[in-house]
């Protein structure tokens, strides 16, 4: 019984997680190539294959770490889809319209899967708590998704839409940050609340902030669907 739990359990989760992470990369590499960069393109990463976005430590290892963890927010990520950003027509533009391409389609997935809702009726009766739950997964992970991508950290997409927008001698600072990222990330998501818990202290401030963005996300796209 244990083992059938778990297996319902990952088909629940893993399809949406594959599905959300395979459309935001493979937009990031549309976006770019029709903005004038065939980098991603003549690699073969404007894909829906999911094999050529999946990073083995962060798709996989990272977010099971924290979930065993009991992390209050997971996170994890795809291989980069590879952008040269001076081969765009408008490179400063660009990058940001480059960078909103990933999260914009999950949002546009999260409203996909929360009017599928109303054709739940339509399913086969053996098939509809299954569905129901890849789809109510698939709301969550995208939304997800999408609002932790846009912190204002790079290489997040939302640090390169603030590198992209930012007056130069904001930008430049910012965008240098960018090999450090996923360290700054590890650091104020994972390190500085377990630091600030031994002293008693509340540093999880910055989960909070995403927890909070994520669930007004949920219920504007569950009333704008129909679903409240």
């Amino acid at each position: 019984m244990a083992s059938n739990l778990t297996l319902y359990a990952a088909s629940v989760w893993v399809l949406p997680l594959i599905f959300a992470i395979t459309f935001h990369e493979a937009a990031h590499g549309f976006a770019a190539h029709r903005l004038g960069d065939d980098t991603a393109w003549k690699l073969g990463r404007v894909s829906f294959n999911p094999i050529k976005h999946i990073d083995p430590f962060g798709t996989i290892l990272l977010p099971a770490m924290l979930l065993l963890a009991h992390s209050p927010f997971l996170f994890g990520y795809a291989k980069p889809v590879p952008v040269n950003f001076r081969n765009l027509r408008n490179p400063r533009l660009d990058m940001v319209w480059v960078a909103l391409a990933g999260p914009a389609t999950n949002i546009i997935l999260a409203l996909a899967a929360a009017l599928a809702f109303h054709g739940l009726g339509l399913a086969p009766a053996d098939w509809a708590q299954w569905i129901a739950d890849n789809l109510k997964n698939a709301l969550v992970i995208n939304v997800v998704l999408a609002v932790f991508n846009m912190m204002p950290i790079p290489p997040l997409d939302g640090g390169r839409v603030a590198v992209g927008l930012l007056p130069r001698p904001l930008a430049d600072p910012l965008s240098r940050l960018e090999p450090f990222g996923m360290l700054i990330l590890i650091g104020i998501l994972i390190l500085l609340p377990l630091a600030g818990s031994q002293f008693g202290l509340n540093l999880d401030v910055i989960s909070a902030i995403l927890r909070t963005s994520t669930g007004y996300v949920l219920r504007l796209i569950l009333l704008l669907t129909g679903n409240t």
